[in-house]
């Protein structure tokens, strides 16, 4: 019998296309990083399911269209609308990418930010985690570790922990004593930074955080404060990638780092334009970084069309693990492209977002999208920053997609008191430039 691999997914917290030196933007504050992608694989066509936290999420841990379920139709999942609500949130009885591994013999963990529902009814360790460690809501300051609501937000397991630190670091300490303990068998270990997501605060800013009246500020931050956030996280990446290496398993685990959504106010999506909660590529398309030694193949890059909730399937696929054919997944599996980069695989992609009307789908070079109504298609291998609008140059190939998209959309099931709240005022959400 094969050895059965470990897994661990690393999830930043809006993080830009661009924000890694290895993806050609910022340089010096991601070393760790660039050295895993010299390592292994690096996507420049991934995407995340959603252009914001909560849907992303659901579809990782599903393995599907997060549409699929009500609570992830609804972004965010605020604390003061879903705290007990018992409908805003994964299901337990959904079968999720820990609960199948766990059932398989793995131990399950995840250390960081949740943000699918709050407890009684929801939670990690009802979806297949056995150990967590962090917080439930969206968003959480790294020092106080309140909410934006103002109440403390930190767990561990169910049970609410006061724990002194900053956060990054605190997350970090977990996962790296989840690969020490766990050394001898299988495991799934999820590790969610809330970084660089706001409120925005380094190992030194433990004032700022006594000053701030509300996370979502806009009297604070800066380029230099988001680049040394990112920096804390690459720090304690290095220190997972090494605690792997010390416990000799670092070969026989696959390590995927990626963000949940496009970059906010301080972030890099060159040549991208779009931020967080904008279709436009800057807020969908994220770095994708994959190592697996002697099995992905060093310093390569794919175009592979990539989302989310594939890594549910190829997770699956390395583990020897069936899906549940109840919950037939909506990914596929990548195990293909992390041994042959350069074979990739057609598929069309597509996104919907209650905020400003949404629509979005890709198809090769192509992508349609539709905001509030108006229509745009873009040829991406042209432009990539999305400027030149084909819809009447090429009315047969919008009509083409917009056909595909419809077909997509009405495979779904509707939810009709899905809403969109929006937690920042007008002049902190991203728009098109």
């Amino acid at each position: 019998m094969r050895e059965r691999p470990n897994f661990v997914f690393i999830l930043a917290d809006d993080l830009g296309y661009a924000d890694l030196g290895c993806y050609g933007g910022r340089s010096g504050c991601s070393p760790v990083l660039d050295r895993l992608a010299k390592e292994g694989l690096r996507f420049t066509q991934g995407y995340a399911n959603s252009s914001v936290c909560s849907p992303t999420r659901f579809a990782l841990m599903t393995g599907r269209w997060q549409h699929r379920l009500r609570g992830g139709a609804d972004e965010p999942i605020r604390s003061s609308g879903a705290r007990g609500n018992p409908v805003l949130g994964l299901p337990p009885s959904h079968p999720t990418l820990p609960s199948l591994l766990r059932d398989a013999g793995y131990a399950t963990a995840l250390f960081g930010k949740w943000h699918m529902g709050f407890a009684p009814h929801f939670g990690p360790l009802k979806s297949g985690y056995q150990e967590f460690f962090g917080m439930l809501s969206g968003a959480t300051d790294y020092f106080t570790h309140r909410d934006p609501g103002g109440a403390h937000d930190l767990f561990e397991g169910e049970k609410e922990v006061r724990s002194k630190g900053y956060l990054t670091d605190l997350i970090t300490e977990k996962a790296v004593s989840f690969v020490k303990a766990k050394r001898r068998s299988p495991f799934f270990l999820s590790v969610h930074f809330n970084a660089p997501h706001w409120p925005w605060e380094t190992r030194g800013d433990a004032a700022e955080a006594k000053r701030i009246e509300k996370l979502y500020h806009f009297d604070g931050g800066s380029v230099p404060t988001y680049l040394k956030m990112i920096h804390h996280m690459d720090e304690g990446i290095g220190r997972i990638l090494a605690e792997l290496k010390k416990q000799k398993i670092d070969r026989n685990t696959l390590v995927v780092f990626t963000s949940d959504n496009g970059g906010e106010r301080f972030s890099d999506t060159w040549p991208l334009v779009g931020k967080k909660m904008d279709l436009l590529e800057g807020g969908i398309r994220v770095p994708y970084i994959v190592r697996w030694p002697g099995k992905v193949k060093a310093g390569g890059t794919t175009k592979q069309l990539a989302m989310t909730m594939d890594w549910v399937a190829t997770f699956l696929g390395a583990a020897g693990v069936k899906p549940d054919e109840s919950y037939p997944l909506d990914g596929i599996s990548l195990l293909p492209v992390l041994s042959s980069p350069g074979k990739t695989k057609k598929r069309n992609l597509y996104w919907k977002m209650l905020y400003r009307n949404q629509k979005a789908m890709r198809a090769g070079d192509w992508k349609y999208l539709s905001i509030e109504g108006d229509e745009f298609l873009f040829n991406l291998a042209k432009d990539e920053r999305e400027r030149a609008n084909y819809a009447k140059r090429n009315p047969e190939k919008l009509l083409e997609l917009r056909s595909h998209y419809l077909e997509w959309e009405r495979s779904l099931p509707e939810h009709p008191d899905a809403t969109f709240s929006v937690v920042n005022t007008k002049a902190d959400l991203a728009t098109p430039s």
